[in-house]
């Protein structure tokens, strides 16, 4: 729910910012954000004991080279790079990653936790998350694009708009997180990526032009139904982790919503690239942005369901 009310704010305050300044105060205003955030963390955060194992800066350094490098490579082909670059890109990203999961497999408290996976119920936690989170983060950056170039709103308006899917999200995180202590995690995020799958469909279809509230209630549905998956898809990826494991599990859960929502946005670009420019261009751009976000949710309802055959807790 806190996620939730975060990103339910986000687009209005942005909004906001953007009305009455240029894009680099977007990253400005996190400075005091997170000097407050480092306090309250210092303040009132248990101090736990130390790890018997030391920071494994090759390993960090090996993640960031490989997700770099795959992120880059998308992002290349959006903005006409050269192929033989995306491809050296890629193959680089391949290399590295072996020699980074290589690594991993003989730690003894791995960064990319490799031996969790061989748990069926956590990769596909794992790989539902990752396609959810692109899925939704497609949405959010092709949308604006449209709002703007095709039907002339403002920044501030735009933001208005957006709201509903993160507001419906902050409605549902509660109410799904409790139905997810005597439901399967499978079945309730099933349920919901059928409904953002449904919603992602509806807005692709979206008629021009359209009123704020046919595009808002569409919204609202993308946002209901992700908001069924999003509560009992984190609680079953941590529970089905090792107690002494939920350290690995939690580092996870956050690397898929970041590596979800990172591969969402090279890929609009991508597609937005490929359809050139103007409002036909972003028109197209944004249709085929959203049917790839359906098609994303869709295999995401599929692998979320695929965990009701599978033992649920470690």
């Amino acid at each position: 729910m806190i996620v939730a009310a975060s990103s339910a704010a986000g687009p209005s305050v942005a909004a906001a910012i953007m009305s009455m300044t240029s894009w680099p105060w977007l990253f400005a205003v996190q400075v005091p954000a997170g000097l407050l955030a480092l306090w309250l963390a210092h303040l009132y955060l248990p101090r736990t004991p130390l790890a018997g194992h030391a920071f494994d800066p090759l390993s960090a350094l090996l993640n960031a080279v490989t997700f770099g490098l795959f992120i880059a490579a998308l992002d290349g082909v959006g903005r006409g790079q050269a192929a033989s670059m995306v491809l050296l890109e890629l193959a680089a990203s391949v290399a590295i990653g072996w020699v980074f999961v290589r690594r991993q497999l003989g730690l003894v408290a791995p960064m990319l936790p490799v031996d969790l996976f061989r748990r069926p119920v956590f990769a596909l936690s794992v790989a539902t998350a990752v396609c959810a989170h692109a899925a939704q983060m497609i949405c959010f950056v092709a949308l604006p694009f449209y709002f703007q170039y095709v039907d002339g709103l403002s920044p501030i308006q735009i933001g208005v708009l957006i709201t509903p899917w993160p507001a419906a999200l902050v409605v549902m995180a509660p109410i799904a997180g409790r139905l997810a202590d005597r439901h399967p995690a499978g079945l309730l995020g099933g349920f919901g990526l059928a409904v953002m799958t449904l919603g992602l469909l509806l807005v692709m279809v979206l008629p021009h032009p359209a009123s704020a509230w046919n595009i808002a209630w569409r919204l609202a549905v993308c946002g209901f139904g992700f908001g069924f998956f999003q509560s009992p898809n984190n609680r079953l990826m941590i529970a089905s982790a090792p107690r002494d494991r939920a350290g690995a599990g939690s580092g996870m859960l956050s690397t898929s919503r970041l590596v979800g929502q990172t591969t969402g946005s090279a890929l609009v670009a991508l597609l937005f690239g490929l359809t050139h420019g103007g409002a036909e261009g972003v028109t197209r751009g944004t249709t085929l942005s959203v049917g790839l976000a359906a098609c994303f949710a869709a295999v995401a309802m599929v692998l979320s369901s695929l965990r009701l055959r599978q033992p649920q807790r470690a």
